[in-house]
């Protein structure tokens, strides 16, 4: 495929949700943080419903009293620190993702991560997985509002010399939903998870998909 006479060239995905399956990792590391100041935990289907948003709000949203608990600021700075240690432990790419972003690096697309994830994180296991694919890895970071603002599509695509015109975004949630109309890109949401078709649809989701074969197909009657 010459991606040059096609009308898109750029993918940006999401990371959580998306690529990788995060939520084992990311529910020990709240829980920990939570049993360390002695407050109720949760299930790991329960965090699942807390996604999306950023770590913040992952963390207001797990803490009893939310950011009005007196030790809210304690609790999210020990949750960050033991999500840095602990992020790849359980963490691991969905199936068929890995050779899917072979197959589109060949076919010559651009590729880029934006994720509502520390900037750090997103980095380390953009590194550890998809260091060959991706030409830019952006997370939650202090210089950009974070998803759904198109802040960080747009710093993306700067680095990757693209425009919003010639760029899909592939997400999982209403926020990455949110996230291409406000960029002004276009989209293919997966449901393979955090949220379920029948939300993802009623969320405005457009080109929802349920396997990687299909996101391929997808693709390619966009762009045909």
């Amino acid at each position: 495929m010459n991606t040059n006479q096609k009308k898109y060239d750029t993918i940006l995905w999401d990371l959580d949700g998306t690529l990788l399956y995060t939520l084992d990792d990311l529910a020990n590391s709240v829980n920990a943080a939570l049993v360390a100041f002695n407050l109720p935990t949760h299930s790991n289907e329960k965090i699942k419903t807390f996604v999306g948003n950023g770590v913040e709000k992952l963390m207001a949203r797990a803490v009893a009293g939310g950011k009005d608990n007196p030790d809210f600021q304690a609790i999210f700075a020990f949750f960050k620190e033991h999500y840095q240690k602990n992020c790849n432990n359980s963490t691991r790419p969905y199936d068929g993702i890995l050779p899917l972003l072979d197959k589109l690096k060949a076919e010559g697309w651009k590729q880029g991560i934006v994720s509502n994830k520390i900037d750090p994180a997103v980095k380390e296991l953009t590194a550890i997985y998809f260091s060959e694919q991706m030409q830019a890895a952006v997370g939650d970071n202090p210089q950009h509002r974070k998803k759904p603002a198109p802040d960080n599509v747009e710093y993306a695509l700067e680095q990757l010399n693209s425009t919003k015109e010639r760029t899909i975004f592939i997400g999982d949630s209403e926020v990455d939903i949110m996230t291409a109309q406000n960029a002004g890109t276009a989209m293919i949401i997966v449901d393979w998870g955090y949220k379920d078709r029948n939300y993802l649809q009623e969320k405005g989701g457009e080109n929802v998909v349920s396997s990687t074969a299909e996101l391929y197909q997808v693709l390619q009657r966009l762009n045909g």
